[in-house]
């Protein structure tokens, strides 16, 4: 990547030129922020930020980047585990924290469009007051930019789909600055190639989004929370394929090791046993519908060896459990201190499920080294966590990283369910996708030809 040039004061002045003086800076403190995502990864500093507040603004980092072979990394708010918001050649980071805004609210078609900055957490508190919000949730308050250009998921995902099934028009800057919009706000759309969904996922390496319009469902009448607890991970995994087959739709269905659990008890003071648990959750828009699902389910459980079983329609209860669920990697840190984490993620079809997470169980006892899993079991979505403290410990953390995604791959899984590629699971891109890989890179060699965007992610070379 020698032939990228470099961010000289003319090309400063020509972004300020472009996007107003205040909206460029070389500052340190500001650098070091925008240098590294919450994953393992190491920092690299850009040489220079941005923080458009348009389209227009954006595409004119755009043309100066591409016109002067300048790298360009787009960044959300640095959520993401596996590196793609980190600037690894320098060059440009746009920062997108000042396009925050909803565009405008479509109540009857239950769609939204807003710019990329926007936080999925803070667009659904403006939402919730017209009954309606935005179900991807991953998490942190990730940005919607971020979460689409990452095909985000999270807890909801078994009943909602993940960010690429809640997403309709997306309006796109190219590498050299050109501004398209793909998809379109019809829910039902078969003109031509489906481009809306070739940029999503793609982690701003083929475009970066600048607007998006996205599905929305009216907020549940009613929801109720469900703990589980088992004897063992193998019942508990035994017990989400049995409900999953069961023709219950739960709208969210967690694995919680016995360890999280211990943690969430003892920090957050959440009812839970040191037990590999279930988390569910079911909406509905009768009482008669969710007491009978919920009926249901326990009697699964219960068949199944749950040795406790509670359901909640409480809303403060059911908030704090998943308030401490979502929380559950700042409680692992603060438990570990003087450590960093190691997290990777994959998923298999969930038949396949129990098989992935015996193998997991059966490295941590032949290793002995110390891992967590929390995951979103019921789409076949496993999160393994791995605290280590130096360079030897981190380079077990790589051996088990390595093994997993070798056998989630050969369970006919995916080497990432939802914290993408990045820098760290571009090594298994080949293995995964054999000779499709080499039509990803036709088409970033279409879209990208000077490389410029993200340079560094997904592909090794």
């Amino acid at each position: 990547m020698s032939a990228y040039q470099p961010v000289t004061p003319e090309i400063i002045s020509a972004l300020q030129a472009a996007v107003g003086a205040d909206a460029v800076t070389t500052a340190q403190a500001e650098l070091e922020l925008h240098s590294k995502d919450q994953s393992h990864h190491h920092a690299h500093l850009a040489d220079v930020l941005v923080y458009p507040t348009t389209a227009e603004h954006v595409s004119s980092v755009l043309r100066l980047a591409h016109e002067h072979l300048i790298p360009v990394t787009a960044w959300g708010v640095g959520t993401g585990l596996e590196g793609s918001a980190i600037p690894v050649y320098g060059g440009i980071s746009i920062s997108f924290e000042k396009m925050n805004q909803i565009v405008q609210v479509y109540a009857d078609d239950f769609q939204v469009t807003v710019q990329p900055g926007i936080g999925h957490k803070d667009l659904n508190a403006i939402l919730a007051r017209q009954g309606l919000f935005f179900a991807p949730d991953p998490g942190a308050n990730a940005t919607v930019g971020g979460m689409l250009a990452n095909n985000a998921a999270g807890i909801r995902t078994v009943k909602y789909g993940a960010s690429k099934d809640n997403v309709l028009k997306m309006q796109v800057a190219l590498a050299d600055g050109t501004l398209i919009n793909v998809g379109s706000r019809s829910v039902k759309q078969s003109s031509g190639y489906d481009l809306l969904h070739l940029f999503v996922g793609s982690e701003g390496t083929l475009g970066i989004i600048t607007e998006a319009t996205l599905k929305l469902v009216p907020v549940p009448s009613l929801m109720s929370a469900v703990v589980a607890a088992f004897e063992s991970v193998d019942a508990a995994v035994e017990a989400v394929v049995a409900v999953r087959g069961s023709g219950l739709d739960p709208a969210a269905l967690e694995l919680i090791d016995a360890a999280h659990c211990r943690m969430l008890r003892m920090t957050e003071n959440v009812d839970l046993s040191d037990h590999p648990t279930l988390f569910m959750e079911f909406h509905a828009a009768h009482e008669s519908t969710l007491r009978s699902g919920l009926d249901a389910v326990k009697e699964i459980c219960e068949e199944l060896g749950a040795i406790s079983f509670r359901a909640t329609t409480d809303p403060a209860e059911r908030r704090q459990l998943w308030h401490a669920r979502h929380h559950s990697y700042e409680i692992m840190v603060r438990s570990h201190p003087g450590y960093q984490f190691f997290i990777m993620d994959v998923a298999v079809p969930i038949s396949a499920y129990p098989a992935l997470i015996g193998y997991v169980e059966h490295l941590k006892q032949e290793t002995g080294i110390v891992a967590y899993m929390i995951g979103h079991a019921g789409d076949g979505n496993i999160h393994v966590e791995f605290p280590f403290a130096d360079q030897d410990e981190y380079e077990r953390c790589m051996v088990m990283n390595g093994l997993i995604v070798e056998k989630a791959l050969e369970l006919g899984g995916t080497s990432t369910g939802e914290h993408g590629v990045g820098l760290g699971k571009a090594r298994y891109m080949a293995k995964e996708h054999g000779g499709a890989l080499d039509v990803m890179r036709a088409i970033k060699q279409t879209l990208d030809p000077k490389g410029i965007l993200n340079p560094g992610k997904i592909f090794i070379g």
